[in-house]
């Protein structure tokens, strides 16, 4: 597993494939970040971030971003970098 927390999961759209990220710590596009909930984990290139529907190449601690994920994530879930 990846190793520090960066945010978590609050919300998922599940038509469009959007995990709402609440962020703890920066992300920029080409990250890799591993999505934890329990035994359950799944791990992905960032290659999608977005702030209030505006496509963005980086984000910092505080913000709430989309990220296009390619499975379903579970709100809740927590995501390491």
């Amino acid at each position: 597993m990846a190793g520090k927390k960066i945010g978590k999961v609050v919300h998922y759209y599940d038509k469009i494939g959007v995990a709402i990220i609440d962020l703890t710590d920066g992300l920029k596009l080409g990250d890799t970040i591993t999505f934890k909930k329990g035994e359950d984990e799944k791990t992905e290139t960032v290659e999608s971030i977005q702030i209030e529907r505006a496509a963005v190449e980086s984000a910092k601690k505080g913000d709430v971003v989309g990220v296009k994920v390619n499975e379903p994530i579970k709100e809740g879930t927590e995501v390491y970098a």
